[in-house]
């Protein structure tokens, strides 16, 4: 488990720099208006990157995002192409202001805590099932035998953490509203925040009214419509 998320740490440091390349071309941020007003937001939000870029997502799909990776010097901002030809630059701040939220509010660590704990606990569980009387015998596999044990905890843990899944939606939908309300408060109102909602609702053509029970199980982000009504609620 240590290994493992060890190896997990190490990507989150090495997948923007090495990886994320071969698969994307990432460009500077041309200097500018726009760059200037994101730097500044950077600023004001208390979050400082290495760089800010843009990423070619538009030649595989219409869909876009921004996000920021790597820790500490490393860490940079990185925007779809699509996301600038879609958004007015005040909505692209208050997108930007969304992540830097989810920085501010202390979720990145959060995850990674869960993830720990979530990985040493499955560790714990597929050693007690190795060791145990009925786990491999019951699959025609010797006592004790490790591999087994591991393949087998793959195949058949789906069946249990489906069910759990909602779980964790939950507080990833607590997590975007936290980060919306953020947004919030650094662009002074919640305009900017709703109308970039609805503009990339609109072009990544999401559902924007799913059922209550199917969206509470399947969605880890709340709908357009709660995330609007939050952040109208949060300005007033």
């Amino acid at each position: 488990a240590v290994l493992l998320f060890g190896f997990q740490i190490l990507m989150l440091v090495l997948y923007p720099k090495l990886i994320l390349p071969l698969f994307n071309k990432l460009s500077p941020l041309p200097e500018g208006a726009l760059r200037e007003r994101l730097l500044a937001l950077g600023e004001r939000a208390g979050f400082r990157a290495a760089a800010i870029e843009v990423m070619d997502g538009s030649k595989r799909s219409g869909h876009s995002n921004a996000f920021f990776t790597g820790f500490g010097r490393f860490r940079r901002i990185v925007l779809f192409d699509t996301l600038i030809a879609q958004l007015e630059p005040e909505e692209l701040e208050a997108v930007l202001a969304h992540e830097i939220g989810h920085y501010r509010r202390g979720h990145i660590p959060k995850r990674l805590a869960v993830a720990a704990l979530t990985q040493f606990g499955g560790f714990a569980v597929i050693a007690w099932l190795a060791q145990s009387n009925w786990f491999n015998p019951a699959f025609g596999f010797p006592l004790g035998e490790l591999a087994p044990s591991l393949l087998l905890f793959a195949l058949l843990s789906g069946g249990v953490t489906f069910w759990l899944s909602p779980l964790g939606n939950y507080f990833s939908r607590k997590h975007e509203y936290e980060a919306d309300a953020f947004a919030c408060e650094v662009m002074s109102g919640a305009e900017p925040m709703a109308s970039a909602l609805h503009k990339l609702a609109q072009k990544n053509l999401s559902n924007l009214t799913p059922h209550s029970l199917y969206s509470a199980f399947y969605y880890s982000h709340p709908t357009v419509l709660e995330r609007t009504e939050a952040l109208e609620a949060c300005h007033r």
